[in-house]
């Protein structure tokens, strides 16, 4: 299963970027994908990206519409996070997957714990405020301009290093932004996926679908014996399988000793999930 995600993730990194030229050139691509939302975090600021971020997308309809629902945007959130939840996070998110990539470097790592747990909590302050608020009272992409280190590593670096006249602008936002990447990066190194337990807004919203999401990890409790090992081996905060942390990259399928966990993609009847039972 971990091969066949790591693919997946290459490939969803490459598809969501593949206007090359882009970055060769330093401009930005303008084609009709942009008016769509690719699942993961991917700035629509990069040079290679075919399509928008979700989060840019919800920021600049609230600022461009603030007395009007963004229908179309809470819509394909919706649909996205009614259907996959997120397994977005842990299949389809490129910058999920640099952060993974980065903590196989060998280092001494830090363990998940009572703190981390409370930490996971932060990114919905993060999506409340810097996504939602921001944009509604000042008028003004909040997430995007701040904080997103996924849009300075995308978009903010190549086209600072392919634009000289851009250089000029990049001030203290431009500094603060790098400086945060920097952290989340080199968090990333020792916590595994450092941003995305902690920070990550997207996360945050495709959590709150971790219950009826169609596609989900599924515990069958008369296979279950109850051992833990599922929980214990699993990076993320979690407390059980398929909980508002869980990316749904199934690794604890294979660590499960009574092959208990499974996908589950439509309702069971007879079947109970993990958290209901609990």
């Amino acid at each position: 299963m971990m091969k066949k995600r790591r693919i997946t993730q290459a490939i969803c990194a490459v598809l969501y970027n593949c206007n090359f030229t882009g970055f060769m050139d330093g401009t930005l691509y303008q084609g009709s994908g942009k008016g769509m939302c690719v699942p993961g975090l991917n700035c629509y600021s990069c040079p290679g990206a075919v399509a928008a971020c979700p989060l840019g997308s919800v920021q600049t309809a609230l600022i461009s519409s603030p007395y009007k629902a963004p229908y179309y945007i809470l819509g394909v959130l919706l649909l996205f996070g009614t259907l996959l939840g997120r397994f977005i996070c842990g299949f389809l998110c490129p910058f999920g997957f640099l952060q993974e990539l980065l903590h196989k470097i060998p280092t001494p790592k830090l363990k998940k714990n009572q703190w981390t747990r409370r930490l996971s909590w932060l990114k919905y302050a993060v999506l409340a405020i810097f996504v939602v608020l921001l944009p509604l009272a000042l008028f003004e992409p909040g997430f995007c301009k701040y904080i997103c280190p996924a849009g300075t590593l995308e978009g903010g670096i190549p086209m600072l290093i392919q634009n000289e006249s851009l250089r000029e602008y990049a001030g203290w936002l431009f500094s603060w932004k790098l400086l945060l990447l920097i952290a989340c990066l080199t968090g990333a190194v020792f916590c595994y996926r450092f941003f995305c337990r902690f920070l990550c807004p997207l996360g945050a919203f495709y959590s709150l679908f971790h219950r009826i999401a169609v596609l989900r990890p599924h515990v069958d409790l008369h296979k279950c014996s109850g051992c833990g090992a599922c929980v214990a081996q699993c990076k993320m905060d979690v407390k059980h399988v398929g909980d508002r942390e869980c990316i749904s990259c199934m690794d604890c399928k294979e660590s499960c000793p009574c092959g208990a966990i499974s996908w589950q993609t439509l309702p069971r009847k007879s079947a109970v999930s993990a958290e209901e039972h609990r």
